[in-house]
């Protein structure tokens, strides 16, 4: 009876948190699209295959995790020695927004930089805890990483911290109110911090290369994954970001070779970009 009574206690409690976090997260102005939210949900139980659902993700970490590293040394405040150590990032504060399930977090973490990690989907943020637990190679890393289920409109609304970098990497395609979002995303930088994008252009090479080809063609990515009017074009990027304080410094064109199936920096961004800038 007691067991009874004890299980019937908890599911009550456990339904009053759920109505207490859907009530919040109704009162908090959220830029996503919760349609992109369940679908990449969906893909929780394969986004640690490097040849699974997200397999692209995987392969971009050999040119975003060097983008942004070298970005953060050139404008930190870190001593030569920190720098040229095996922990370039060390005492570096990041919040990652859209985090996924880890992928770019645990990276980052390796090179020793504190990761915030942020994501509106409960499950891939369970999946990315899971796998920081899983393995005895990532328990150096629990110290420097915190998963959080929340919008980036949530996270500043609970806390006042400041950071030293933002990170939006394959993110900013699946917003809907991009101004109000990066207003949000630069709101939390520290004077002198920097904020890390990467995303598609809103081209024809773009739209044939990361949707024709990669979802319909190769079925490289689930079908759905992407929306061509979602994407934006690079000087609309930095128009808002300088209505946010914020100066582009930098802004590369990468591509992905499907032939070889890996991101290659190019002359050109017709298809992706990679954009740093600096908050005044």
């Amino acid at each position: 009876m007691q067991s009874f009574l004890k299980s019937k206690h908890c599911h009550r409690r456990d339904f009053i948190a759920r109505v207490v976090y859907l009530f919040e997260r109704q009162n908090h102005h959220s830029t996503i699209d919760t349609n992109d939210v369940e679908h990449h949900s969906k893909l929780a139980d394969g986004w640690w295959d490097p040849q699974g659902p997200v397999a692209p993700l995987h392969s971009l970490n050999r040119i975003r995790v060097p983008f942004i590293r070298d970005g953060l040394i050139a404008t930190s405040r870190n001593t030569k020695d920190e720098i040229n150590s095996a922990k370039p990032l060390e005492n570096i504060k990041i919040l990652e927004i859209g985090c996924g399930a880890g992928i770019l977090t645990e990276q980052l973490a390796r090179i020793h930089a504190n990761v915030v990690a942020i994501d509106p989907s409960n499950v891939l943020i369970q999946t990315a805890q899971n796998h920081l637990l899983k393995y005895p190679t990532n328990n150096e890393l629990t110290s420097r990483i915190e998963y959080r289920t929340e919008t980036i409109e949530e996270h500043n609304s609970k806390t006042e911290t400041k950071y030293d970098a933002v990170v939006v990497s394959e993110v900013l395609e699946h917003v809907d109110d991009k101004e109000s979002f990066l207003k949000s995303c630069t709101a939390p930088l520290l004077p002198g911090g920097s904020i890390f994008i990467t995303t598609f252009n809103k081209t024809t090479l773009a739209w044939l290369g990361g949707i024709i080809c990669a979802e319909y063609i190769l079925n490289m990515i689930p079908r759905g994954t992407h929306d061509w009017n979602k994407f934006i074009p690079p000087a609309e990027t930095q128009r808002l970001l300088e209505q946010c304080g914020c100066s582009t410094v930098l802004c590369n064109g990468f591509l992905f070779e499907f032939w070889r199936k890996q991101w290659v920096w190019t002359k050109h961004n017709q298809f992706s970009y990679a954009l740093h800038a600096v908050k005044s």
